[in-house]
């Protein structure tokens, strides 16, 4: 599977005990497809304070989840 066959998570939270707990679900669910297919890493990007998106990237090592935020 090639990261760009997968469609992006969204995560939408109010509070930050929400957020932590969604991204983590999200992560995970990301991680263990990387790990059935042996793909790219996570990437995480922050859309504003309530609203972010996860997904496999090819431009992260497989392993690791990098983040970024736009502005």
């Amino acid at each position: 599977m090639r990261s760009q066959t997968l469609e992006p998570l969204e995560v939408i939270a109010a509070t930050p005990g929400q957020r932590h707990e969604l991204l983590d679900d999200a992560e995970a669910k990301l991680r263990q497809i990387a790990m059935d297919h042996r793909c790219g890493g996570i990437l995480v990007t922050r859309h504003n304070p309530i609203r972010y998106s996860l997904t496999l990237s090819d431009t992260v090592p497989f392993g690791e989840t990098w983040e970024q935020t736009l502005a």
